[in-house]
């Protein structure tokens, strides 16, 4: 029984990404062809992924995750929620994607 107010709403996504807002502000983007988009923005972008209610990802920026790596954006996801990652900048999103384990599941 649930609570008054309170709803479940069905979704296609399986996996939640978080990434850290404000880490990808201090470095300024850092991701993508030119290096100029976000790690968030850049990881939907080569992961080709539908609108955002269509997804089996989700992949949101969030608050501060207390890490405040040097050029550098944590990320977490819901398939290992123990883990916080540390993606430097400029590294490229395929890779990024692969270890996060989101490509696969993109396809």
């Amino acid at each position: 029984m649930s609570l008054p107010g309170i709803r479940a709403v069905p979704t296609p996504a399986t996996i939640l990404v978080a990434v850290c807002r404000k880490c990808g502000k201090k470095v300024g983007g850092g991701f993508g062809d030119d290096g100029s988009k976000s790690l968030a923005k850049a990881l939907v972008k080569t992961l080709g992924l539908p609108k955002w209610k269509r997804s089996p990802i989700r992949i949101v920026e969030t608050g501060c995750m207390k890490l405040c790596p040097r050029r550098a954006v944590a990320v977490t996801t819901s398939r290992d929620p123990g883990m916080i990652y540390v993606v430097p900048q400029e590294t490229p999103v395929i890779e990024v994607a692969v270890q996060l384990g989101l490509a696969a599941v993109s396809q």
